[in-house]
C-alpha cells in the first residue's frame, strides 16, 4: 500500500517514532493535500500540506518533504516541488509557507522563490515561586482563543492543524494567556504561548515543572519561509507553531 511507503519514507527520511507518524497520518493527511513521486511502484519522494489562513487567503504550508535516500540528488525534490507549486497556484492559494529544517534547506528553498518570513521571540525561564492560574482546554476552545489572541500578522491554523497538535501537545488558558506546550521530564516546552509573556515562569511552576521553554510572538527566531503565488499575498509575520 502506498500508505506503507509514505510512512517508511517519513521514518527514515525524519528518524520520527512509529506512534507519532501514525498521529499525522490518523488526524493531518489527506490525499487531496499529498503530492507524491514514484518510479514504477516505488515511492521516491513525497510532500504533504495543511490549509492555513492569512488576511483572508489561503495558505498551503507545505510539510515533511521528502526524499528517499536511493533517489536523492536527481532532482527529485525540486520536480515535487515546482508541480505542487503549479498545483497549489491552480487550486487558488495565495501562496506557500514551509518551515526549513537546516540552513542547507533555507538555501535550497531560496533558490526556489522562498523568501524568509515568521518570525518569532523565545524564553527561556525557572519555575517562578508563585504558581500562575490556569486550566486545561479542549482543541475547539483553543481554536477559539487562539482567534483573539493571535497577533494581526498571525496565520491562522484550525480544523486538522489543531487536531494534528493535539495529538501530541496540551492546550492551557490563564486570566490573559493562551499556550499550547508539550513536557518532557521537568522541562516544559512552550510551543506557543500568546499572550502575557510575564506568566511563563508562573505556568512553569502551575504545570509542575523546573524550567520552560516558550516560542512567543516576536522578531528573534525566523520560523518560515513564503513563497506568493498570488500578486496580492503579503508574507505573513507570525506562524506560531511549525510542526517541528
Amino acid at each position: 500500500m502506498i500508505i506503507d511507503q509514505l510512512k517508511a519514507l517519513w521514518q527514515c527520511s525524519f528518524g520520527d517514532p512509529e506512534d507519532a507518524i501514525d498521529a499525522f497520518f490518523s488526524t493531518a493527511y489527506s490525499p487531496a493535500r499529498c503530492q507524491v513521486l514514484m518510479e514504477g511502484d516505488r515511492v521516491t519522494a513525497a510532500l504533504y500540506w495543511l490549509d492555513t489562513q492569512y488576511q483572508g487567503q489561503k495558505l498551503a504550508y507545505l510539510y515533511a518533504v521528502a526524499t528517499h535516500p536511493d533517489f536523492r540528488g536527481r532532482g527529485q525534490c525540486r520536480c515535487l516541488m515546482t508541480h505542487t507549486k503549479k498545483l497549489l497556484k491552480g487550486r487558488g492559494y495565495a501562496g506557500i509557507l514551509l518551515s526549513p529544517a537546516s540552513e542547507g534547506l533555507r538555501k535550497m528553498y531560496g533558490g526556489m522563490g522562498y523568501r524568509d518570513c515568521c518570525y518569532c521571540g523565545k524564553l527561556s525561564v525557572p519555575a517562578a515561586d508563585a504558581a500562575a492560574a490556569l486550566h486545561p482546554v479542549d482543541a475547539d476552545e483553543y481554536t477559539r482563543l487562539r482567534r483573539q489572541y493571535l497577533p494581526e500578522d498571525g496565520v491562522v491554523q484550525e480544523r486538522e492543524n489543531i487536531t494534528y497538535l493535539a495529538s501530541f501537545a496540551k492546550f492551557y488558558t490563564g486570566e490573559d494567556f493562551l499556550l499550547a506546550a508539550t513536557q518532557e521530564g521537568t522541562v516544559l516546552h512552550g510551543l506557543e504561548l500568546l499572550g502575557n509573556t510575564q506568566a511563563a515562569g508562573g505556568i512553569v511552576k502551575a504545570l509542575g515543572c523546573t524550567e520552560g521553554t516558550f516560542r512567543t510572538p516576536g522578531n528573534q527566531t525566523m520560523l518560515a519561509m513564503f513563497l506568493p503565488l498570488k500578486p496580492s499575498a503579503q508574507a505573513p509575520g507570525y506562524l506560531g507553531f511549525p510542526f517541528d
